[in-house]
């Protein structure tokens, strides 16, 4: 019986499983749409949904003013992500470094992805199914933020209208 069993395994431990789903979320919020697994973004899905949640409430407070509050909701929403590897002079401090993959995310998602849901009470993803892979037969999928769709059509007419 599978009685109060709450999450996939995904065939991983569970440090590998937390790695995974981290890093999965961190390129799903930078790129607005993967292609993955089916088990994988189901997995994704509710664990993506409470960082963007977090990352509402980060914006709702610095709004409002509540400084102390917005800095514990991004650093709840910072746990969710991968936060990249610094490289071998990790001790210098380099204020002209490129970002973190992680650090890119947590900015973009307390900023444009928590102003677009800033009126929706859930639900901020879909899945689509694609199939199965031609390799080993594994079922994949389509994971997006919804309205990542209205940014794609804008962006493929400009592409049309600079052709011409």
């Amino acid at each position: 019986m599978r009685h109060l069993v709450a999450h996939r395994k995904l065939g991983r431990t569970s440090s590998h499983r937390k790695a995974l789903l981290r890093n999965l979320c961190t390129s799903f919020v930078l790129h607005e749409r993967i292609i993955t697994t089916l088990p994988k973004a189901k997995e994704l899905r509710p664990y993506a949904e409470k960082a963007v949640t977090l990352g509402r409430r980060a914006r709702a407070a610095r709004e409002a003013g509540q400084n102390e509050a917005a800095v514990h909701a991004a650093r709840q929403a910072a746990a969710f992500f991968f936060s990249g590897n610094a490289g071998l002079d990790s001790k210098k401090h380099d204020s002209t470094a490129e970002r973190t993959a992680g650090v890119a995310a947590l900015k973009k998602l307390t900023g444009d992805l928590a102003e677009r849901f800033a009126d929706r009470p859930g639900g901020y993803t879909r899945i689509f199914k694609l199939g199965p892979r031609k390799g080993d037969g594994a079922e994949m999928a389509l994971i997006e933020f919804v309205g990542s769709e209205d940014k794609k059509a804008v962006k493929d007419k400009d592409e049309k209208a600079g052709k011409k």
